[in-house]
């Protein structure tokens, strides 16, 4: 987080004289993007520990709409990810795959005349589990019908976009979304659901093109 911090700022320092995010301008930027999640959840039986859940990095896209020159309107998108989760006291129980489309409203640092431009963003989150199953370790131990309830809530952001030249840029983002969800599954012949805390750290490393 400090290097980031630090990269942030460094890169703000510079200037230039292409003009850069302007009124009525769209970005298209493509790249890497790392969920961390932060998973939190009660005992999930008797016995055993909470849920864990693995990091996963796929590619991520985000649509930008410039409303002016310093207020932008952003959709996060990528490719499915898919995460492993696991009990404590017994492993790896489970793999499931989600979708979070992100819809941000951002504030931009600077003017249209600057090469860099650190931004910060607020809005919401959806997140779509799908593919939910038990592994075999998950049904030797007797567990089966998984399935977790999809999500709303509040995202948060931090970036910076450097421009290369008139069309092409870099950027790196730091996004933190508030997903919670309800693990459903059946032990034997009895249900259960578990409240279950996701809240990711979102690592964004990516090209763009402006038109």
């Amino acid at each position: 987080m400090k290097k980031f911090a630090v990269a942030l700022l460094a890169l703000s320092c510079f200037s230039g004289v292409a003009a850069a995010h302007e009124a009525g301008e769209f970005f298209l930027r493509a790249g890497s993007a790392t969920v961390r999640p932060t998973a939190g959840s009660g005992s999930v039986l008797p016995g055993l520990g909470s849920f864990n859940v693995n990091n996963n990095t796929q590619l991520g896209l985000t649509f930008t709409y410039m409303a002016t020159d310093n207020v932008g309107i952003e959709l996060l998108a990528a490719t499915p990810f898919r995460h492993r989760v696991g009990v404590g006291g017994v492993g790896e129980i489970a793999t499931v795959n989600h979708l979070p489309p992100s819809l941000m409203a951002q504030w931009y640092f600077g003017n249209s005349s600057s090469k860099a431009r650190p931004y910060v963003g607020v809005g919401v989150n959806y997140t779509n589990f799908f593919n939910e199953k038990f592994n075999s370790t998950g049904k030797g131990a007797g567990l089966s019908d998984l399935s977790l309830s999809d999500s709303w809530g509040v995202a948060g952001q931090v970036g910076i976009d450097y421009l290369i030249n008139r069309d092409w840029l870099i950027n790196a983002s730091l996004w933190y979304m508030d997903i919670d969800t309800d693990v459903k599954f059946k032990a034997g012949e009895e249900r259960h659901s578990v409240s279950t805390r996701i809240d990711p750290w979102v690592f964004m490393f990516s090209a763009g093109y402006r038109f």
